[in-house]
C-alpha cells in the first residue's frame, strides 16, 4: 500500500510544481526553428552550442536540462543528404549550360560544398535537438 502511494504523490507532487509543462504536448516547429537557429528549443534565447558542434549541458538562460540529446550522426546524414540534392542539380546546370573548365568547375563547386556542409552542420544539429526536446525523446520528458 506504501509503494502504491508513493509514486501517486510523487507524480501528483511533481505535477504541481510543473503545471502541464512536461505532460503536454510541445509545439514541434517552433522548437525545430529554435534548435536551427541554435538557440534552446524552450526558451528560444540561450545558445545551445558552445563550441562549433559542442552541445551545452543546460541553457544559460532558462536552465533546461539539454544533457539528454542524442544527435549522433544526424547531423552529418542529413547535411550530406542537403547538400548533395543542392550541389548536384548546379554542377550539372554549370556544366551543361557554361562548360567551364573541369579545374574552375572543381573548385567552385568544392569551396561551394565545403562551404555549405560548414554552414548546415551545427544548425541542423541544433534541429535535431529541438525535435528530441519537443517530442520529449531521450528523457527530456522525464520529471526530475
Amino acid at each position: 500500500m506504501t509503494t502504491t502511494d508513493h509514486p501517486t504523490q510523487s507524480s501528483a507532487a511533481s505535477h504541481a510544481t510543473t503545471p502541464g509543462e512536461d505532460t503536454a504536448e510541445r509545439a514541434l516547429w517552433p522548437a525545430v526553428f529554435r534548435g536551427f537557429r541554435r538557440t534552446c528549443p524552450n526558451c528560444g534565447s540561450g545558445p545551445i552550442l558552445k563550441s562549433y558542434l559542442k552541445l551545452r549541458q543546460t541553457c544559460p538562460v532558462c536552465r533546461e536540462d539539454l544533457s539528454h540529446a542524442r544527435a549522433d550522426d544526424g547531423p552529418a546524414y542529413l547535411t550530406i543528404l542537403f547538400v548533395g540534392h543542392l550541389m548536384a542539380p548546379l554542377l550539372h546546370i554549370t556544366f551543361t549550360t557554361w562548360r567551364p573548365d573541369p579545374l574552375v568547375l572543381f573548385t567552385i563547386f568544392a569551396i561551394g560544398c565545403v562551404t555549405l556542409s560548414l554552414y548546415l552542420l551545427p544548425r541542423l544539429k541544433g534541429a535535431i535537438v529541438g525535435f528530441q526536446w519537443a517530442r520529449q525523446m531521450h528523457g527530456f520528458g522525464d520529471e526530475t
